[in-house]
């Protein structure tokens, strides 16, 4: 049994979905991990982690436009405001997704569906530096 850690660090351009597929399936190949999981997890309380769809940039879209229509920037709504319109609600979204995600390894392979994508969920309009932490536990 081992473990190991890897510090992601992406910069972000606004409210959108970062993919970091590659990233993850690069450092499970370039360490040969055999079998095991990889838990994801995002150490800021306004962006979250989320597995989707990466065929399809619409579904992107659609998942901001759902976020933003169900949690309004609009600072009336409430109290925590002293970082701008869009903290609260960025807040809010993160509790509602996640901060961590565990993926299984199989035979040295990330085990996700065909259409399917790690993504960091960036909730907040400015850019940001956010950091993603990858822990491994396998053989």
């Amino acid at each position: 049994m081992m473990q190991e850690f890897f510090n992601l660090e992406i910069n972000t351009n606004g409210q959108s979905l970062y993919e970091f597929t590659n990233q993850t399936k690069k450092w499970v190949k370039d360490n040969k991990f055999n079998n095991g999981m990889i838990n994801i997890s995002i150490q800021h309380t306004s962006a979250s982690l989320i597995i989707q769809e990466n065929a399809d940039p619409d579904v992107q879209i659609d998942l901001i436009n759902f976020f933003n229509k169900l949690i309004p920037m609009d600072n009336s709504l409430y109290t925590h405001t002293t970082e701008g319109m869009d903290d609260m609600p960025a807040h809010i979204k993160s509790a509602l997704t996640n901060n961590q995600i565990s993926l299984s390894v199989k035979n040295t392979e990330l085990l996700l569906g065909t259409w399917q994508g790690v993504y960091l969920f960036e909730h907040r309009i400015e850019k940001q530096k956010r950091l993603i932490v990858l822990h491994y536990l396998g053989d």
